[in-house]
């Protein structure tokens, strides 16, 4: 917890004095949390055609507006709209974003895949607990897309780039989607 604290303060006093970049204290950030995971060589990444067809059915609902508690193509919220997507494919999550983190096995975000979900601090930055969700759509060197229902609907969001989900990351899993 303390060296959790540490991290944070360091790059509070990086960005305070202005001896780095935003573009270096982000991958400092990045390699970080990327270390506090399992080895994902032990986390079998399953059945890609079938992660293909969520995405794709995913992205169908793109945007769709964003509505708290939302749960129907009508309005969604985060984990509404990765329940309604996951459900159509007969994959039962919890129906909170917080609750569902503890499915699947943690991941690095160094190793992340399509399908995997990643987990977020809610609208207060401040908040150790997980407030939002969204379901992995691309990565390449570098890249992580991710489509989530946020303020303005359900989008695609690039999180290496975003000034705003970055620091908001908490863990990301892989869920287990069955045999091929």
């Amino acid at each position: 917890m303390f060296a959790v604290f540490f991290k944070y303060l360091s790059i509070f006093l990086v960005i305070l004095f202005g001896s780095f970049t935003l573009l270096a204290q982000e991958k400092t950030q990045l390699d970080s949390l990327s270390k506090n995971s399992v080895p994902t060589d032990s986390i079998p990444y399953k059945n890609p055609e079938k992660i293909d067809k969520i995405i794709n059915y995913a992205k169908q609902f793109m945007g769709t507006p964003y509505r708290y508690a939302g749960m129907t193509p009508s309005g969604f919220d985060c984990s509404g709209f990765i329940n309604y997507v996951m459900g159509n494919f007969g994959i039962s999550l919890a129906r909170s974003s917080y609750s569902m983190a503890e499915y699947g096995k943690t991941v690095k975000l160094a190793d992340l895949r399509p399908g995997d979900l990643m987990f977020f601090k809610g609208s207060n930055a401040k908040s150790t607990k997980i407030g939002h969700v969204g379901l992995v759509v691309e990565v390449s060197p570098g890249l992580i897309k991710f489509i989530h229902s946020a303020n303005g609907g359900v989008q695609i969001t690039t999180f290496n780039k975003s000034k705003y989900y970055v620091p908001r990351f908490i863990k990301a899993t892989r869920l287990d989607y069955g045999v091929e």
